[in-house]
């Protein structure tokens, strides 16, 4: 049996650490050290099994924004094995309901901000509870250790949601082994150690706000400065207050803190680049933040997988322009046409991924895990169609799916058609992703109204706003006497695409 602790990260750096600030919350300036954070992950990890039996393998959602007592209650999750389940506290009572149903948690971890979003479920534990635990534990000389739990690889510590193509989020279970491996092929890929400091501007419910520095700085005894709530100024001076030297953003935030204007003055001497995901950023962004001595690399990744699956070298940004670099170490890739066969180099075809940061699956859904993998179960589809160039750079050529990302966020518009067909005035509806200058996509709905019916633009947006989170709520409303289709009967997206809007939100 493996050893009981190897995934146990807090107590390693509690160890050879203790007195290293390891995070900070920059709304408050509160930080803890390893050693701190360590007796506070045993406290968490005693107070969630004495007050509600929690135990390996049962889920702990969360529905809250980042704080110190999130990260606690994630060394927690490594302690005592059961398996955090982030809420996304943008989302509608409706969709917060669907997920916690879903998770069948045995506690909710709540922040009073959120409880309208909490209508019923799991019993909660409020969020403050855990802060008074965790400021306990911080001032405390010794706390007693939460007794060793055997972990495997394949054991999950997270259910990452995700929207999904059905129509329904999917929640990807993240293993132990995955966060271990995704830790491994960003510290190869990147520079990361103990000397190591970055700012965490992303929420908690994404796979970004987790995986992609914040897990991996912890597992190498960085130190991270959490952000709860974005503000582009505020980031501007916490990238050179706290000398950061490794930041990750969507280009939709590099974009705003590039208009500030305190951008012009700003320096960034420790800063030796930005990671870049979510969608590609334009070259004139690129060359702005480079002409600031910051390098920009770009990537690719999945909630399902990794996340940090590619990597762009900051000296190629510009020069292989439109590429998301190559493979990380760890990560193999095939690029197959339809039938499962590779294609020749500089041919389009789907991406296929194998390697040990691969989700096992997803949350009780046999089938959608099935249909995620080849049909001999030893490659992740990640339905996204590349081709891969003589060096072996590749490129994102398309999206097999129909998703299209607003801001950083994937939007799936069958999970938004789902939604509103069910509203009193829609006969037909079909949404699509259009380009837009401040979110890089928005949504444009297309609407058939039921006959006889008035459609009331405005009161079907109200209508979006109360059952949807507002980066799903499409941008712009276009009425049609029938949805374009193709010779087989398919809704044509591209027609719908060219439509003009008639009502925008």
């Amino acid at each position: 049996m493996a050893d009981c602790r190897q995934y146990d990260w807090l107590e390693k750096w509690n160890l050879y650490s203790p007195d290293k600030n390891a995070v900070t919350l920059s709304e408050t300036g509160a930080s803890v050290t390893y050693a701190a954070l360590n007796r506070c992950a045993h406290r968490l990890a005693w107070l969630l099994h004495d007050a509600f039996g929690v135990q390996k393998g049962d889920r702990v959602a969360v529905l809250a924004e980042f704080g110190l007592e999130y990260v606690a209650l994630f060394g927690a999750a490594q302690k005592a094995g059961f398996i955090l389940v982030p809420i996304n506290y943008r989302l509608a009572p409706p969709e917060v309901a669907y997920l916690l149903d879903n998770a069948a948690p045995k506690v909710l971890v709540l922040d009073s901000r959120y409880a309208h979003l909490a209508t019923a479920g799991a019993p909660i534990q409020p969020l403050e509870g855990l802060a008074d635990a965790c400021r306990q534990a911080t001032a405390a000389v010794s706390t007693e250790p939460f007794p060793a739990v055997p972990l495997q690889e394949h054991d999950p510590v997270f259910i990452l949601y995700t929207s999904g193509t059905t129509g329904f989020p999917k929640g990807a279970l993240y293993t132990h082994g995955m966060l271990f491996w995704n830790s491994v092929n960003t510290a190869m890929s990147l520079i990361i150690n103990t000397e190591s400091r970055t700012l965490n501007v992303m929420p908690p419910f994404h796979t970004g706000g987790w995986n992609v520095l914040l897990t991996p700085f912890l597992h190498h005894g960085g130190y991270v400065c959490l952000q709860r709530k974005f503000d582009a100024v505020a980031a501007l001076r916490l990238l050179q207050e706290e000398q950061v030297t490794i930041f990750m953003a969507v280009p939709t935030i590099l974009q705003m803190m590039a208009n500030e204007p305190t951008f012009e003055q700003a320096t960034f001497p420790h800063l030796l680049y930005i990671i870049v995901g979510g969608e590609p950023m334009p070259i004139p962004l690129i060359e702005r933040w480079h002409a600031k001595g910051v390098p920009i690399r770009q990537g690719y990744g999945m909630t399902e997988v990794g996340p940090n699956l590619t990597s762009l070298h900051q000296n190629d940004a510009i020069r292989k322009k439109g590429s998301i670099g190559r493979p990380n170490f760890y990560v193999e890739t095939r690029l197959v046409d339809d039938h499962g066969n590779d294609v020749p180099t500089g041919t389009s075809g789907e991406l296929w991924l194998r390697g040990p940061m691969v989700m096992p699956g997803y949350w009780n859904m046999p089938e959608a895990t099935q249909k995620t993998f080849s049909a001999d179960g030893q490659w992740f589809r990640t339905g996204d169609l590349m081709r891969q160039d003589e060096a072996q750079y590749l490129y994102v050529v398309d999206r097999l799916k129909n998703m299209y990302k607003s801001g950083g966020e994937n939007v799936y518009p069958a999970e938004l058609e789902r939604v509103l067909q069910t509203h009193e005035a829609v006969a037909e509806i079909a949404v699509v992703g259009v380009p837009d200058e401040k979110w890089g996509e928005v949504g444009k709905a297309c609407i058939v109204p039921k006959a006889g019916t008035a459609f009331d633009a405005e009161a079907f947006l109200a209508f979006c706003r109360a059952n949807l989170a507002r980066f799903k709520v499409p941008k712009y409303v276009v009425v049609v006497a029938a949805l374009p289709k193709t010779d087989t009967g398919k809704i044509d997206r591209k027609a719908l695409r060219a439509l003009s809007g008639n009502m925008e939100s």
